[in-house]
């Protein structure tokens, strides 16, 4: 009932009466007055002003339930959350948790052992950015599970905006520079999956960067000077991965792949490729149905669903 009363709260322009919050909610009003009393202790400023009602002033930046809920406009997608202040990787929660709903939500404030592709370590220091991983239980083929990753990249992309764009399979970048990382996970048998976990790691509010990421890393609030609260940003990934997701399990990324490709700056550049312990470089010229990256080399067309691709010009071959 908090979000739900957060989200009329920031809905309004201006004040709100407790007695229409009462008659929208169908509660009484110490009911409304009882939740708001919670939302200030969880850190919220709410004005009250007799005769007036209720007027929300500021949200802390801080990952709660409530705030992530309040903006959410899903069917199942992150209607279960868990929230850590500190762990080692919301990815290792999800997977001890896989009993959870379809759709669980698993964030943290700090991450101590977060991981990127192929082992790499991810930065991930205390009310700057967004560590999470999404319990996923589709009933799709061992196959089609990295496809996975590139819904999730799209979904961040139109959620976070400001010229972000997609490094294939799994990075999202702002101008040179990555912004997001996503990893995907499963537990699989032989032929079924028992769940994904896809974890999702976005700088937002981070001011600046050690010497050894500032040339390869970048945040939203370097690049547009805003500070974003992180819940907020929580919803509207979330809110585009439902949308996307539901539709790739009926239809595969046939709806999906059209707008994938514009904003997949790995088209149409040269790439490093390290596949089936060969390095070579050649061009990327398309992704097919599949997700899979389609390179051509020597006039030959090779289809590149493992391994390692860097894309030349984009934070180097990395």
């Amino acid at each position: 009932m908090k979000e739900k009363i957060l989200d009329i709260l920031k809905s309004a322009d201006g004040y709100i009466s407790g007695e229409r919050i009462s008659e929208t909610l169908s509660i009484s009003r110490a009911a409304v007055w009882k939740h708001i009393k919670k939302l200030k202790e969880n850190g919220y400023e709410i004005e009250s002003v007799t005769n007036k009602g209720y007027r929300l002033v500021s949200s802390p930046d801080i990952l709660t339930e409530d705030g992530i809920k309040s903006g959410l406009k899903t069917d199942f997608i992150g209607h279960s959350v868990y929230v850590y202040d500190v762990t080692d990787s919301t990815n290792n929660r999800a997977k001890e948790c896989s009993s959870a709903p379809d759709g669980s939500l698993f964030i943290a404030d700090v991450q101590t052992g977060g991981k990127g592709r192929l082992g790499r370590s991810w930065a991930s220091p205390s009310g700057t950015g967004i560590w999470m991983s999404l319990l996923l239980k589709p009933r799709i083929s061992l196959a089609d599970i990295s496809q996975i990753t590139l819904v999730a990249g799209l979904a961040v992309c139109r959620a976070i905006g400001n010229g972000a764009v997609i490094k294939w399979p799994n990075d999202i970048v702002i101008g040179t520079k990555k912004v997001c990382g996503i990893l995907t996970e499963m537990s699989a048998e032989i032929n079924m999956v028992n769940y994904v976990v896809c974890g999702i790691g976005i700088n937002v509010n981070t001011a600046g960067f050690d010497d050894e990421l500032s040339e390869k890393a970048t945040s939203l609030l370097i690049e547009t000077g805003e500070t974003l609260n992180r819940a907020e940003t929580v919803s509207a990934v979330l809110n585009e991965f439902e949308s996307l997701y539901t539709d790739f399990l009926e239809n595969g990324l046939k709806n999906i792949l059209p707008e994938y490709k514009s904003l997949c700056v790995t088209l149409n550049r040269e790439v490093k490729v390290t596949y089936q312990g060969e390095v070579f470089t050649a061009k990327a010229a398309d992704i097919d149905n599949t997700g899979s990256l389609v390179i051509e080399r020597g006039g030959e067309k090779i289809t590149v669903n493992s391994g390692e691709v860097s894309v030349r010009g984009i934070y180097g071959y990395i």
